[in-house]
């Protein structure tokens, strides 16, 4: 039996990176899974690969800025698999290193769109749902941004500070009806978006990992796949006394 059998899981950007290795690793443990993102050929993929190790899985394209698009992600995954027991916040995007002073606004406004009120959306018509349902485990995806501050990151780091804020209240608003909600807060993981920012800072001049390895004392950035771990597990019966934690999984980085 895996840590979720039985369970119906949601996961958002899972197209790839984070949100794709947490969809294949909750069909691994016996879910059926809900995989969403902008990009439906990534999301198909995703999909692909967990039906390829004979799990469940139904992709639904979906914007989390958009509020009639994240209700009707939620309805047509209860539509899909009759209910939702876990749901992982994953879509997120990084924008452009600028110094704070020259931040474009249109930069500031499509993080927060996006990083914010998408969680915001999301844990809104999640929480709904599982309320009918009896409850269930959220995880939403902030970052060490979103417990320190990086020069050139502002918008980013905001939104993430913010989605480690709207997890303690949602985790104390709704506790007591069986509803755990937590956050994960990663230090570099092997991503698209880490190759982005490592790329933004040096030009290309040297490679993510040169730049980013030193910077985490276990000595490498992570995988996608050491954060699922800890995703999955949080949203399994497992991690029953977790919830209003934001939990850095970070190699020790903000541990210096």
């Amino acid at each position: 039996m895996g840590m979720v059998s039985g369970k119906t899981a949601l996961v958002t950007g899972s197209g790839a990176g984070i949100g794709r290795a947490t969809a294949v690793k909750f069909a691994a443990e016996g879910a059926k899974v809900v995989v969403s993102d902008v990009n439906a050929e990534g999301g198909e993929e995703t999909v692909a690969m967990i039906e390829k190790q004979d799990g469940k899985a139904v992709f639904i394209k979906a914007d989390v800025a958009v509020s009639d698009e994240v209700d009707a992600l939620i309805a047509k995954a209860v539509e899909s698999f009759g209910r939702l027991d876990c749901a992982c916040n994953n879509a997120g995007i990084e924008g452009k290193i600028v110094p704070f002073i020259e931040q474009p606004l249109d930069n500031f406004d499509r993080i927060i769109a996006v990083n914010l009120r998408g969680t915001f959306l999301c844990l809104q018509a999640e929480i709904r749902q599982m309320l009918k349902d009896g409850g269930g485990a959220i995880v939403n995806l902030a970052s060490v941004a979103g417990l320190i501050g990086f020069p050139g990151l502002a918008p980013y780091v905001a939104s993430k500070h913010g989605v480690n804020g709207l997890t303690k209240n949602a985790a104390l608003e709704y506790g007591k009806q069986g509803i755990r909600v937590n956050a994960i807060c990663p230090g570099g993981i092997d991503t698209r978006m880490l190759d982005s920012l490592a790329e933004q800072s040096t030009g290309g001049e040297i490679t993510t990992r040169e730049m980013m390895d030193p910077l985490h004392p276990i000595g490498r950035i992570g995988t996608p796949e050491e954060v699922a771990e800890l995703i999955v597990w949080l949203c399994s019966d497992r991690a029953s006394f977790v919830t209003g934690a934001n939990i850095p999984i970070d190699g020790g980085f903000v541990a210096q």
